[in-house]
């Protein structure tokens, strides 16, 4: 599975990151508990949790590269909302999200930021991520602007810092299918964000 490493970060801008080859990421029997041991490890030994996230990102792709199972972990959308999550694993204590998600063609979420960091790897189907930042408008802090936009194809992974505030979509024909990995949220800095309103709400 080919595919580039992207990084977004709070002030709307991304950048292609260095991605590791496929074929040296290759392991016998490299399954989910493994992954989640090492990506413990990594937390664990750093003083800034998003600066772990290029390790991260490398740890994702070997875990989609070697592990049939997770890639096959995954849900049809829902007629009612057009999206499913699959929450791959859940110990009472345990600080990550770890899931899949499935959006039906044409599905968008809101626009928000995670307020922890976060890593997304595309399955299946294509995903257009659409970028914002606060303007830092003194007379209303809660306005945001768009800064761009990229289309993920399966392969693509990108990682996001805890303030990086986005959108995505599902676009192409047949569903998108993400595998999502996500620190421990913060509820107070989790924000879903209104562009006409300029208003920002937890949730």
């Amino acid at each position: 599975m080919k595919g580039r490493d992207w990084l977004l970060t709070g002030d709307g801008q991304y950048q292609a990151c260095k991605s590791v080859r496929a074929w040296d990421l290759l392991r016998e029997n490299y399954r989910l508990y493994r992954f989640l041991t090492e990506v413990e490890d990594v937390l664990n030994s750093a003083n800034d949790e998003s600066s772990c996230l290029p390790e991260i990102r490398m740890l994702v792709r070997r875990l989609i590269v070697n592990s049939y199972w997770v890639r096959s972990q995954y849900l049809e959308p829902s007629p009612n909302t057009g999206t499913s999550v699959v929450l791959l694993y859940d110990e009472l204590g345990f600080p990550l999200t770890v899931q899949t998600v499935t959006f039906a063609p044409g599905t968008m979420s809101t626009i928000h930021n995670h307020g922890t960091w976060g890593i997304v790897a595309v399955l299946k189907g294509q995903e257009k991520n659409t970028f914002w930042q606060r303007t830092h408008n003194p007379e209303c802090e809660d306005k945001i602007e768009r800064t761009g936009e990229i289309t993920l194809f399966p392969g693509d992974i990108i990682s996001f810092t805890p303030d990086a505030i986005h959108s995505v979509q599902a676009v192409g024909d047949e569903p998108t299918v993400t595998f999502n990995i996500y620190g421990e949220t913060d509820p107070k800095e989790r924000f879903e964000f209104d562009p006409v309103k300029h208003s920002a709400r937890n949730f």
